[in-house]
């Protein structure tokens, strides 16, 4: 959909063509993919094995990869100003090798003070490098028509890290330890990402900093989202939305084994969370060729909230429990397509390295939380995860789509930021 906000903002393709073009949305394909096996889905399968060696427990080691997650949302408003205003090469290069070399030095780590370094290097590079900062080089680098394509392409593709990466983990695991299989994984992230990403990536800078295009300054910019009621209605949306799909996904599996399902059958139900997502992305994209982007957000998480509603009801069955969890994984990984889309449409693509990285911190810190929070609900915890869905369901309807910018140059036309 192509919008004021893109024609005013659009950006240059730094002389791209077609086929450099379908070059780079395949290699942030292939190294989000990646990225996330080697960076993330690999602690699953090592995090026992790490403990036994440092003689602590798997609470301790899983501090870590928390830790790690905290590391990236605080610098993820930093990365997104500098992917706005310079070129995304290097940066992304740079910390494909960081991720690499931490890894690698996880795998040496003989004391618990060394796994939280590494995974603190691994939260930096996570932030540069994984699906943030690949939509904003898409944003930046394709025209409006290219982009929901690209952002589909590369979700898709990176929802199969988890598939390829913790079982080849586990083999490599049980072959070789966990150190060896560490140092192998560690390897192929960087000889996989950091050509890739040194090889695809434009070397050229975001299209209006090109030009010379005079922007506010960061700080400018986010008084000015601050005070617009759209943005806290996004926030609040989004926040709602991942708070409830990171409970769910944590706490399926023993919800589905507490209403009388056999283990195996809960993990096999619960597993239809990741194939669903594929199918709710490429849905979701093809109805926002016929409605708006958050009509049709707000379908799908009312779809959701529904199908949690319905789950203490049919899900005793084997049937109604596979219904209620299709239902639900159909909106599992739309917001991750949403998001993007809604940030451009409303606040166009010069700053949305900028507006994208501030809403990435409270979304990051409420799926970090939501589990643990979750846990403390006990049996009421499906009330919760549809409360949450219909509010934000209800957020995503009022929100206010106008095809100008509130915030980047202020001379552009636009509402005001209190309108909404």
């Amino acid at each position: 959909m192509t919008t004021t906000a893109d024609r005013a903002a659009a950006p240059a393709r730094g002389g791209g063509t077609a086929a450099s073009d379908r070059r780079l949305i395949a290699v942030l394909a292939i190294t989000a993919t990646v990225g996330y096996g080697v960076l993330f889905y690999t602690f699953s399968v090592v995090v026992a094995p790490i403990a036994a060696d440092l003689h602590t427990t798997t609470t301790t080691v899983t501090g870590a990869y928390t830790l790690s997650v905290l590391v990236a949302a605080a610098v993820a408003v930093p990365v997104g100003r500098y992917l706005d205003r310079r070129p995304a090469r290097g940066l992304m290069t740079v910390t494909a090798a960081l991720g690499s070399a931490a890894v690698a030095g996880l795998s040496r780590a003989t004391a618990l003070w060394q796994v939280y370094a590494a995974f603190v290097l691994i939260g930096i590079a996570a932030a540069a490098s994984l699906y943030e900062a690949g939509f904003t080089v898409v944003v930046h680098q394709l025209g409006a028509a290219r982009r929901a394509g690209a952002v589909l392409t590369i979700t898709i593709v990176g929802g199969l890290a988890s598939t390829i990466f913790i079982p080849a983990t586990g083999w490599l695991n049980h072959a070789y330890g966990w150190r060896t299989a560490l140092i192998i994984l560690a390897g192929l992230h960087a000889a996989i990402t950091i050509t890739g990403h040194a090889l695809a990536i434009p070397a050229t800078a975001p299209a209006a900093a090109a030009r010379g295009h005079d922007t506010p300054p960061p700080a400018r910019i986010t008084r000015r989202l601050l005070r617009d009621r759209g943005f806290w209605l996004l926030i609040v949306a989004f926040v709602a939305h991942g708070a409830a799909t990171s409970a769910v996904s944590v706490h399926l599996v023993s919800y589905l084994t507490h209403i009388g399902h056999p283990a195996t059958t809960a993990a096999t139900i619960a597993g239809m969370l990741g194939a669903l997502s594929v199918t709710g992305r490429i849905a979701a994209t093809a109805a926002t060729r016929r409605w708006q982007i958050t009509t049709t957000t707000a379908a799908v998480f009312a779809l959701q909230a529904t199908a949690a509603a319905a789950l203490p009801w049919l899900g005793a069955t084997v049937a109604g429990a596979v219904t209620c969890v299709a239902a639900f994984g159909l909106g599992f990984g739309v917001g991750t397509i949403a998001r993007p889309a809604i940030v451009v449409q409303r606040y166009g693509a010069t700053d949305y390295g900028t507006i994208s990285g501030t809403l990435t911190v409270p979304l990051t810190l409420a799926k970090a939380a939501a589990p643990l929070a979750a846990a403390g609900l006990s049996a009421n915890v499906l009330m919760a995860t549809v409360a949450l869905l219909c509010l934000a369901g209800a957020l995503a309807l009022r929100l206010p789509t106008p095809m100008t910018a509130v915030v980047g140059d202020a001379s552009r036309p636009g509402p005001a930021p209190e309108d909404g």
